[in-house]
């Protein structure tokens, strides 16, 4: 295994994992609410009166973000070593995991551990093993 050093990138890592812890504080802080993305757009297939602004705002700003730093950074290449079938089969997989495990990375993995919950700390651990493993059948298995 090595390294892949012209696109090891730790600064900006570093700067997107504070940007979200801090999102993600004062998300609850200020809403009461655990930010998880996944609760957050079902919110919005299941609505419910008095609820669908704040959500619509969150998504919209999910998609707002990434339009601005297109026009102030510019362009960036972006490189995915999938087909189609590939990304919809696994959007799917991860769609049910999410439902199963009744949240997210984010709502988990992020919010959950911060918290302490154990059932958090079990999701993140089912959620990160079968990661690893899927990439080690896709890459060493069945490649």
């Amino acid at each position: 295994m090595s390294i892949d050093w012209t696109h090891f990138t730790p600064w900006t890592s570093l700067a997107g994992g504070i940007l979200l812890g801090i999102a993600s504080a004062m998300f609850i802080l200020l809403n009461g609410r655990i930010l998880g993305i996944s609760g957050i757009v079902g919110g919005l297939l299941r609505p419910r009166s008095g609820d669908i602004g704040w959500r619509l705002a969150f998504v919209l700003g999910m998609l707002v973000a990434p339009t601005l730093y297109f026009l102030i950074a510019g362009p960036t290449t972006v490189r995915i070593d999938a087909g189609w079938l590939t990304l919809v089969v696994a959007g799917l997989l991860v769609g049910a995991g999410t439902r199963y495990a009744s949240g997210c990375t984010s709502g988990h993995g992020v919010c959950g551990l911060s918290r302490l919950s154990p059932r958090s700390l079990a999701a993140t651990l089912a959620f990160m093993a079968a990661g690893f493993a899927t990439v080690y059948l896709v890459r060493h298995v069945l490649a």
